[in-house]
């Protein structure tokens, strides 16, 4: 039996400027989701909560929180660009090219534009990204640059933190071992 030691994301040796990373999950935005966010971080314009106001605005329905839409393409990059970073170094060049909607299935992918060594951590590198979100319809509704720190491979910070089991390893049934 092979145990596979917790762990996923990709490290510094695992990107190659050029490479596209197509983030694997969708998200649909709910109304509550909006609603939530919007209530959360304390944004009062009433066109991402007020129905009636937002539908005398030039889209007629109500819009949903444009922070909401960079932390859910954020999140959805996080598998392939930041699962293993350390640091986030900064974000750039922001753009807000369609307007999102409760319903809408926002998909995100990464384009590598830089890799570099770090000059201050031997054990990590910088990685440089443009994400956009894409909705279900294929229009890009936001863009922008990422600067992460990301470990290399054989950094040991980011290994060995799943528990040892007072128990013992896991067995099959039947297996005295």
């Amino acid at each position: 039996m092979t145990v596979h030691e917790a762990g996923i994301g990709r490290h510094f040796e695992d990107f190659t400027v050029g490479d596209v990373f197509q983030h694997p999950f969708g998200r649909t935005i709910s109304e509550a989701d909006n609603t939530w966010f919007t209530l959360l971080t304390l944004n009062t314009n009433q066109n991402h909560f007020n129905a009636d106001f937002a539908g005398r605005a030039p889209y007629g329905r109500i819009i949903v929180n444009s922070g909401l839409t960079v932390a859910l393409v954020l999140g959805l990059s996080v598998i392939d660009v930041s699962q293993s970073a350390l640091l986030n170094l900064g974000w750039t060049d922001i753009t807000l090219d369609h307007p999102v909607f409760v319903g809408d299935t926002i998909y995100a992918e990464s384009l590598v534009v830089e890799v570099r060594e770090s000059r201050s951590r031997p054990y990590a590198g910088i990685v440089t990204c443009r994400t956009r979100g894409l909705n279900q319809d294929g229009d890009e509704v936001i863009s922008w640059l990422r600067t992460v720190m990301v470990y290399r491979r054989d950094a040991p910070h980011d290994k060995g933190y799943f528990p040892q089991a007072k128990s013992g390893p896991m067995r099959l049934p039947g297996d005295a071992g």
